[in-house]
Order: structure tokens, then sequence, then C-alpha cells
């Protein structure tokens, strides 16, 4: 069953209106409406707190609406992964040009318009949104942190909170000048590369921010595992809707797998990402009863060895 359809079966059930699971939601009543018309689409689990809100108030069982999303989120990507990436806004554009140094301002933008969303304006685009993502994702676990943010936007703070969920749950394919302005362009000030080493500067505003500046720097490592010369890995990497939020971790899990005669697809990496976020796959309860974060280096040994038989079973 649609996720969306669950929701509004339960409120009914239950006598609730929509503005009383956005209240519970601590979201805007819009965003909710949004959310069950189809306008806008679920949120990615391991980027909300939205779903056990929402198990919660509607007295379903912990995690039932994240297994839910997870396997319909699923089946909504493979049906994408065909089409085309579109390139960005133009006001999207003007915007992160904007931010950057004067002194390479001018050299960037005869760079950006030579070719429509080539190898330069993606790298500076998808570094920008990882590194606001990263902010604002932190900052959504504090009230202090969003509370500042609605004075700076002179937003509701259920409109600015709904806002940050959208906004985490894009890519740097569909991410529009709405969600850039709200978050990107509040909490980037500048930000400035070295053109011949492709090293980044990104200063961040220092009232919502811990660091002010965020180095980016890409170095030759040598010679990469021989899991890096799976075309499968290699695809799975390149296409930011399947490994864009991945941790560092766990894209070092899926390079350590080996394979001796099957030859892994895109999909299939996607797949293991997927089950190793799984709780229901690893049903260890901390001290708290809490489930464990996802790809703790606990489970990593057993995931690992798991993972191993299955994919070189003849």
């Amino acid at each position: 069953m649609d996720v969306r359809i669950l929701i509004r079966q339960r409120l009914k059930e239950l006598g609730l209106e929509q503005r009383d699971l956005a209240a519970a939601a601590q979201v805007t009543e819009s965003y909710i409406s949004q959310l069950l018309s189809r306008k806008k689409a679920p949120p990615a689990v391991e980027r909300t707190d939205l779903y056990e809100r929402m198990d919660a108030f509607l007295e379903f069982p912990r995690g039932h609406l994240s297994s839910m999303v997870r396997a319909q989120r699923h089946e909504e990507l493979k049906r994408k992964l065909a089409e085309p990436p579109a390139p960005l806004f133009r006001e999207v554009r003007e915007m992160i040009i904007r931010k950057c140094n004067p002194e390479r301002r001018g050299q960037v933008r005869e760079i950006f318009e030579k070719q429509a969303f080539g190898e330069l304006e993606r790298l500076v685009s998808q570094s920008l949104l990882d590194v606001a993502k990263g902010v604002a994702r932190e900052g959504l676990k504090k009230e202090k942190w969003l509370r500042s943010v609605r004075k700076l936007r002179h937003q509701p703070y259920e409109e600015i909170r709904a806002m940050i969920l959208e906004f985490l749950d894009r890519d740097v394919f569909n991410i529009s000048i709405e969600y850039c302005a709200a978050i990107l362009d509040t909490v980037i000030k500048s930000w400035d590369i070295d053109l011949k080493t492709f090293a980044m500067d990104v200063l961040l505003d220092k009232r919502l921010a811990s660091a002010r500046i965020v180095r980016l720097q890409f170095v030759e490592t040598g010679a990469v595992p021989a899991t890096e010369g799976e075309p499968g890995f290699r695809e799975f990497l390149r296409n930011p809707g399947m490994s864009g939020d991945a941790s560092d971790e766990e894209i070092a899990f899926l390079k350590s797998l080996k394979f001796q005669r099957l030859r892994p697809s895109a999909l299939y990496y996607y797949r293991e990402l997927q089950s190793l976020r799984d709780p229901l796959h690893f049903p260890t309860f901390a001290k708290d009863g809490k489930l464990p974060r996802r790809g703790a280096k606990r489970i990593n040994d057993e995931r690992q060895r798991t993972s191993r038989k299955r994919a070189i079973r003849p």
C-alpha cells in the first residue's frame, strides 16, 4: 500500500485532521497536505525524524512508516534512473556564481556558460550542496539553530523546519531556487576555487555553523583497491541519486565486497546500501532501546561476511 494512502486512512480512523499530524510532526499543514496529495515526495528516511514522530502520533509500531517509505522510494528510483538529468535552474546558477570570490567570478562564469552543467559546474554545485546539507542536517537536531534560521529568514518555525526537510531530500539535479535561497544561500557566505587543483574554500555564516571555513581538496591517492574497478561500483558512485548521501564508512564497506565470476550492477550496490541501513536486518538494541546508527562499525564485520558469501556464491 502507498504510504500516503495509509496515513490518510489512519487519520480517518482516529478522527484526526492533517493539521493535527502537522503539529505533531512539527511541520506546516501545507507540507503535510502536499505530501499526502503527491505534490511532494516522501523524504528519505535517513535524513529526517518525520516518520518517527508520525509513527508515535498515529499509533503505528516504531519503524512502520520508515520501512514502507524505503520500499516505495526504491521503486520510484528504479523508474527514474533511465531519465537523463536536467541542468540547474538559471537562478540557482546565478546564485552560485554570485557567491564566488570576485577575483575568480568572471572566469568561473565563462567556464559555466561554455557547457550546460559541465564538469566544473557539477563539481562546485555538488560540493556547496554537500556542505550546506551537512550544516542543515546537524542544525535540524538543535532547537536553537532552527530558531536562528527562522530569525534570519523571517519565516514561521514550522515552515523553516519543513523547508529544511525538503532541502535535505534534494540532489544537485533537482534543487530549486526556493531551497537554495532558504538554506544554501543562508548558510554559505562565499566560496573560492583553485582552478588548477580544484581545491575549494567555503566560507560559512558564523551564526549557523561551528566551523567558519570548510576546505575541500582533491588529492592523488595512488593505486586503488581492485573493487573500485567494478563498472557497477563506478556507476553507483557517479549517480548522486544512488550514492549522494552515503557515508565514508558505507562507501568503504561497499568497496570491500569481492566477486569472482559475477559482475554486479549499480543497482546491486544501491540495494546493499539500503540493506545495510535497514534496522530490521540488525535487530540489536542499545541500552536506551534505540536502534543502532546505520553503518555502525559493530555490524560491519558480520554484514561484510554475509554479503561476501552471497556475492561469490556460484
